[in-house]
């Protein structure tokens, strides 16, 4: 994984974490790779990893069953698409209208552009 230096890096493998869980990677209670095994397969220091799944586990998107490992919480799939939903409006939108309201780019134009995207991935 490559990390940008906007964002820490344990917050950016929380990110990679609920992006496994939004695309089905994980489900509801299944148990994720470990702490060492993370930090193994995204190649950084133990505690970082740690550092991630504390975070996780603060907002209850995983849970950690003691012996066995860290799982994902039931509902989490929904928790994380309304936490991020509500960032979306509240931190990008706004910019994004910015930039389209100066490059005078219409709802219009996003629609066709939207709809030539969906027809490339067909």
């Amino acid at each position: 994984m490559t990390f940008s230096n906007d964002k820490p890096i344990y917050l950016q493998m929380a990110d990679r974490l609920c992006d496994e869980i939004l695309s089905g990677k994980y489900q509801d209670d299944d148990r994720i790779p470990s702490v060492r095994e993370y930090a193994v397969l995204l190649e950084v220091n133990t505690n970082t990893a740690v550092k991630a799944y504390e975070q996780l586990a603060r907002e209850e998107i995983i849970y950690n069953k003691r012996g066995l490992g860290y799982f994902v919480t039931k509902g989490a799939k929904r928790q994380i698409l309304k936490a991020r939903k509500k960032e979306f409006m509240k931190e990008r939108l706004p910019e994004l209208f910015r930039q389209m309201q100066l490059l005078d780019i219409t709802i219009d134009d996003v629609v066709e552009a939207y709809t030539d995207l969906q027809n490339v991935k067909v």
